[in-house]
């Protein structure tokens, strides 16, 4: 947020991927967050001299308007415009996403938001990063997903097996436009998205970690 110590840390480097984040779902510490951090961040790779500058993004952000994702949208307009050639990969939600929100409820019951989701595995999306980067810049790239479709609240459910919790998880439809957006699929891939191989079930059984 500072700027301080970039210059030193970009010192020799090619490119960069930035995966920076705030947890806040207010929009104006995100968007606050989002336009300081990056723009000291592209600041520094032109200084540097960096030829590639990589944004992990989210989809469906310009879909749902959601204080978070405005954040996100400064930051993918900041890096496209900026003085750096950049790429902007946007993924699903992975599938740590429903452990993450279940760790944020405390008590016996956990209500969680109705909403449609895509998860996808972090370590797909981080080889899709290295790809990207070395690469060319190209914009806007193609979506990354995962393959299969599910319900938040059913996954949660699964979590709470998997941990053998005895916690009741309750689905609630958040209120307005959000609630609707997000429970009807509008943080789903559109056409022309790319997806990866493992599944939510996959994972679980094999990379999961409590």
């Amino acid at each position: 947020m500072s700027g301080a110590g970039l210059d030193e840390a970009l010192s020799g480097a090619d490119a960069v991927i930035d995966v920076s984040n705030i947890m806040t779902t207010r929009r104006a510490k995100a968007v606050a967050f989002f336009e300081t951090a990056t723009t000291n961040l592209l600041e520094a790779s032109r200084k540097a001299g960096l030829r590639h500058y990589v944004v992990l993004s989210i989809v469906g952000i310009d879909r749902v308007d959601f204080g978070y994702y405005e954040g996100k949208q400064r930051q993918e307009r900041l890096a496209l415009d900026g003085p750096v050639p950049a790429t902007v990969v946007r993924a699903t939600q992975f599938h740590e996403f429903p452990g993450q929100i279940l760790d944020r409820v405390r008590g016996p019951i956990a209500v969680v938001p109705k909403q449609l989701i895509r998860p996808v595995a972090a370590a797909e999306v981080a080889a899709e990063l290295v790809t990207t980067v070395l690469g060319e810049p190209s914009g806007m790239a193609p979506e990354l997903a995962g393959p299969e479709e599910h319900q938040l609240l059913d996954l949660a459910r699964r979590v709470v097996q998997k941990r053998g919790q005895r916690r009741a998880v309750v689905g609630v439809k958040l209120p307005g436009l959000v609630g609707r957006a997000m429970a009807s699929g509008e943080l789903l891939p559109r056409d022309g998205a790319r997806f990866g191989k493992q599944t939510f079930d996959e994972w679980l059984v094999s990379g999961y970690e409590a």
